[in-house]
């Protein structure tokens, strides 16, 4: 009986994981704007549902919105520009740019579909240019779908660790794999956004070198004892760095 149990269990385990494959490899698609195959389950409009419903949220997390309407209005036409000058405007999404309130985190970011959030307490230390590329940079996650990939990625591991779990109480070394692949494709996202954003400052005639000066604020604002690379779903500065500068040599031709 525990031999037949047991058989039974791998069987289980097997059609889980097949499972996954299968709906993995039936949702792959090219991004249209960015030439890669992804692992996509949601639509365009999926995404700016998303975004649309965690705004709020992730505003009130951050003290609300920066009071001072002259300097959202400086954002809203940084990132307007940027977004009429670049093939962000071919895309469906609905392009929103936040200044929020909190003074201490710095910090931008950006939801699925095209909520983008900037602290006052980055913005405070940009010139024009060096804002220009940090909302370049979150325009190219969105146009990149990497949240909607990632959605979608944690759910294959999700399904993969359970079949593994089922079939062979393998299931947390395959979710550690996981884990692993996510990490390294998260750090893979930062360099296509920073490369998407170096060709967005072109197109808007700002200076792209202005991106390599964002990367050292960032480096200064995390110390000594940031995170080391591998532990990071952010590379380096300096490894972006560099990335940003070949980055600058291929679509300036120089």
């Amino acid at each position: 009986m525990r031999r037949g149990s047991w058989r039974i269990r791998i069987l289980i385990g097997l059609a889980i994981v097949a499972f996954a494959f299968i709906r993995r490899c039936s949702n792959q698609e090219e991004n249209p704007y960015t030439g890669r195959v992804q692992n996509i389950d949601m639509t365009a409009e999926q995404e700016i549902a998303i975004g649309l419903q965690s705004a709020p949220e992730m505003a009130q997390q951050h003290g609300g919105l920066y009071p001072d309407q002259r300097m959202q209005a400086l954002v809203d036409a940084v990132g307007n520009k940027l977004v009429q000058q670049s093939i962000a405007r071919e895309t469906p999404y609905q392009y929103e740019f936040h200044l929020l309130a909190d003074d201490r985190t710095i910090n931008a970011f950006a939801l699925p579909g095209g909520q983008i959030f900037i602290t006052y307490a980055l913005f405070s230390q940009l010139n024009e240019a060096q804002l220009a590329g940090v909302l370049g940079h979150e325009i190219g996650h969105v146009i990149g779908r990497h949240s909607a990939e990632r959605i979608a990625e944690s759910g294959f591991w999700q399904t993969l660790a359970t079949g593994a779990s089922v079939g062979g109480d393998m299931g947390n070394l395959v979710a550690g794999i996981g884990q692993n692949t996510l990490l390294k494709n998260g750090r893979g996202d930062e360099l296509e956004s920073d490369e998407l954003g170096v060709l967005f400052m072109i197109q808007s005639g700002y200076d792209p070198n202005e991106m390599i000066k964002v990367m050292q604020i960032l480096k200064a604002a995390a110390g000594p004892n940031r995170v080391p690379e591998f532990q990071s779903t952010h590379p380096d500065p300096e490894n972006r760095i560099e990335k940003i500068k070949e980055a600058i040599r291929k679509y300036s031709g120089r």
